[in-house]
């Protein structure tokens, strides 16, 4: 392992992974007595996955006063939904962004984009961006019984390529139903449901694996290809630092995809991009970039666990945000303007850098 890794969520700021053990416990106890099924078999969430409900319960991200101060050009959110399995085990809600978004085309992404107004918070962004991507009700009145949304935390901010303030917000999709129906099933009726109505795709990945080298395979799994091409990665050296590049490669033929009901515009090139390269043979979707770094924090945090694999111990980027605003150069974004400079990021990560070695 490299020198930039570090192992065990003691590498986090006590404030962002000091989980009061005993609270934790409580909340699982009563998860278990509010009996939250999984998806198909209506079986229990499994132990791990309702662990995993309970730390992100539990998180609390540190204050970050900065957000109130940033234009509403600089403000974004994403929404990082997770619903349960047949096996009780945790999967996440990913999107193939369409070409006519004007940002990451092409690209595996949350549902989510930038803040319509300053009074929006990030989980209104977050919900309704969702709403207008993929068709999941912005209203919780108008959300199919018998699923429900909760939202159990939000992950400290991290900094776009466009130079936004993202933050996560993370939420788990209940389904009630005890009585093992498939028309109550979140994997089988209410994800399907879906209308990928701004997105070329919707598709899920199994949530823990965000932290392994490997598939995890479970008995009666058919997964495609060898266990190995899950995961690749590698270090970049981006403004004068060290950043983990993580590419995963979630498999698609074990699952059913959301595909755009109406195929228009740069929205059906990617759709029907996806059809052929899937009818020639592809059978993983790739999730790299900024979202494959909020799934493994995200994991990390859920999990209680550090990845198999070499990773960045920071979560999140709101030193060198910090930084950035405080040197003025988080205004008002201009359309076709210059933004910010190599010059400008080294200088925010150096001070970062400088700020975090003196905790």
């Amino acid at each position: 392992m490299g020198d930039t890794e570090q192992s065990g969520l003691d590498i986090l700021p006590d404030s962002r992974s000091a989980f009061d053990e005993n609270e934790v416990a409580e909340i699982i106890q009563s998860i278990q007595e509010a009996e939250y099924f999984d998806a198909s078999s209506m079986a229990p969430l499994s132990p791990t996955a309702l662990a995993a409900i309970a730390r992100l319960r539990t998180y609390k991200p540190p204050p970050f006063s900065v957000w109130d101060r940033l234009p509403l050009s600089r403000r974004a959110a994403v929404l990082i939904l997770l619903f349960a399995d047949r096996r009780g085990d945790l999967r996440v809600v990913i999107t193939m962004r369409a070409s006519t978004l004007r940002n990451y085309s092409g690209q595996a992404a949350f549902p989510g984009g930038k803040a319509d107004t300053l009074e929006e918070t990030p989980w209104e962004i977050a919900r309704r961006e969702a709403s207008e991507e993929i068709g999941l009700p912005h209203d919780d009145s108008k959300i199919p019984h018998p699923f429900r949304i909760e939202h159990l935390c939000q992950l400290p901010f991290s900094l776009a390529k466009t130079a936004l303030a993202v933050r996560p917000c993370v939420a788990f999709l209940h389904s009630d139903d005890k009585s093992g129906n498939r028309a109550s099933s979140v994997e089988e009726s209410m994800i399907p449901r879906l209308d990928a109505k701004e997105v070329a795709a919707v598709f899920s990945a199994p949530f823990h694996n965000f932290l392994r080298l490997e598939d995890e395979v479970e008995e009666g799994d058919n997964l495609p290809g060898n266990p190995s091409d899950w995961y690749s990665g590698s270090w970049m050296n981006w403004h004068e630092g060290k950043w983990r590049m993580h590419n995963f490669f979630v498999p698609i033929t074990n699952q059913k995809i959301t595909k755009p009901k109406v195929r228009e515009g740069g929205q059906a090139c990617i759709a029907e991009q996806l059809d052929e390269e899937e009818e020639e043979g592809l059978t993983r979707y790739k999730v790299w970039g900024m979202t494959a770094r909020m799934l493994v924090d995200a994991a990390r945090v859920a999990y209680g666990e550090e990845p198999d694999f070499e990773h960045n111990s920071h979560v999140g980027d709101e030193q060198m945000i910090q930084n950035l605003h405080k040197m003025g150069k988080l205004g008002d974004k201009v359309p076709g303007g210059p933004d910010l400079t190599e010059s400008d990021l080294k200088t925010a990560r150096n001070a970062a850098t400088s700020s975090t070695a003196k905790i």
